[in-house]
């Protein structure tokens, strides 16, 4: 029972990197990358569709994006979702692709986007620290635990919780190191 407790909290923890992650990703930083749109979604037929369903997504240089959607007709769609999305760019059409040129960040904007990635951060921080909350509450719980076994225990989820706030801090600075880069 109790090690299970520690794989569930491990797996919990682990979604909240991947979720964090995904958070990340959607801070622009001044260079390309196709992630940028990942939570972009058309109504394709009357169904939300990811961008990267209906388009080939390319970065021909380090500050433009091509999309070229596999039909053409939707290309009025993508550029609705683009503007919709509020990313700060102006996708432009052209035939049958759109290219979405990002501008450079200012240093004050790239001071912003620092500060709330941050508090970002840490408001992961706290997602992780509830779920050792929540694996204590369970472990003290558990009726079949000596007083000792439960100490053991409730060290393994701190040293987890170390262990992902770490891994919260290190992305967070590698994020902010790209986002300060000229």
């Amino acid at each position: 029972m109790s090690q299970e407790v520690i794989n569930q909290t491990k797996e919990k923890m682990e979604k909240v990197i991947v979720s964090f992650e995904k958070e990340l990703i959607k801070i622009r930083s001044g260079r390309a990358n196709p992630n940028m749109l990942s939570h972009i979604m058309i109504d394709y037929y009357g169904t939300l569709t990811p961008i990267q369903q209906l388009a080939n997504i390319m970065v021909p240089e380090a500050r433009q994006l091509v999309i070229k959607p596999y039909d053409r007709s939707i290309i009025n769609l993508i550029l609705t979702a683009i503007n919709k999305a509020d990313l700060g760019l102006t996708p432009s059409s052209e035939a049958d692709l759109i290219r979405l040129n990002i501008p450079p960040l200012t240093e004050e904007r790239r001071k912003m986007l620092v500060k709330e990635m941050w508090k970002e951060s840490e408001q992961f921080k706290v997602a992780i620290r509830n779920e050792r909350r929540d694996s204590n509450e369970h472990l003290k719980k558990d009726s079949d635990l000596t007083e000792d076994d439960k100490k053991y225990y409730e060290g393994e989820v701190q040293k987890l919780t170390d262990q992902f706030i770490k891994k919260i801090d290190e992305k967070a600075t590698l994020k902010e190191k790209e986002l300060m880069e000229v």
